[in-house]
């Protein structure tokens, strides 16, 4: 998991580092609450762990500028600050987890992982979405505006993969190993066939493919111009 910490203290910083870093995560670190909540707005943290008493902004204007914007990743506050008005107040302001200075890092590393267990539980994909294109992962089915487009598990299976992995480049390696399971290349056409089916099913009659052949490289499920 990548895991942001936002501490000025280079000791503690450094202290927290290393233990989430034995413990498997991906860490990077902010010393000033500017800084570490461009970086949560980012995107690019399963979770945060947030100092009160930071340099440029406090932990607390963290919060409520990180949640006015509607950043989810989860924030576990790390602190000296005990008293009970101030830890209300994180928790108002969208904290989902306080631990306060000084700290076990059995402690620390017991609360981080039941804190991304309850996100990643509470935030299963059951709907993916490309443009018009919907696919409801609970009764698999599939519509594009007001049409609804019927597939054979296999044709399912690859348009899953593809709004999965919407703009990007998908090459017939990776759909062959993905959806078919095949780890070696069997010398068959069968991805350009189910892909050219796919594309009929679900670009047939629409003013604009989602599904695109990159020349040289593999296939592009995109709704972008």
């Amino acid at each position: 998991m990548n895991v942001l910490v936002i501490e000025d203290d280079n000791r503690i910083a450094s202290l927290v580092d290393r233990a989430l870093t034995e413990d498997g995560h991906n860490v990077a670190v902010s010393d000033n609450g500017c800084e570490g909540a461009e970086r949560l707005l980012s995107g690019k943290f399963d979770a945060a762990l947030l100092d009160i008493l930071l340099p440029e902004m406090d932990g607390f204007e963290v919060l409520r500028r990180v949640r006015t914007r509607h950043c989810k990743t989860p924030i576990l506050v790390l602190t000296a600050v005990d008293a009970v008005p101030k830890i209300v107040e994180a928790f108002d302001l969208g904290a989902d987890d306080y631990l306060v200075k000084p700290f076990a890092f059995g402690e620390l590393l017991a609360r981080l992982d039941a804190l991304l267990r309850r996100t990643q539980a509470g935030t299963a994909e059951t709907t993916l979405v490309v443009g018009n294109l919907v696919m409801d992962l609970l009764s698999r089915k599939v519509t594009r505006g007001e049409k609804n487009v019927t597939l054979q598990p296999r044709e399912f299976k690859l348009l899953e993969y593809l709004m999965r992995h919407a703009n990007q480049v998908v090459t017939r390696t990776m759909l062959l190993e993905n959806v078919w399971d095949y780890h070696f290349d069997p010398q068959t056409n069968v991805v350009d066939v189910h892909v050219s089916k796919l594309r009929q099913k679900i670009d047939a009659g629409s003013a604009r493919p989602l599904l695109r052949t990159i020349r040289n490289a593999g296939y592009m499920l995109t709704a972008d111009e």
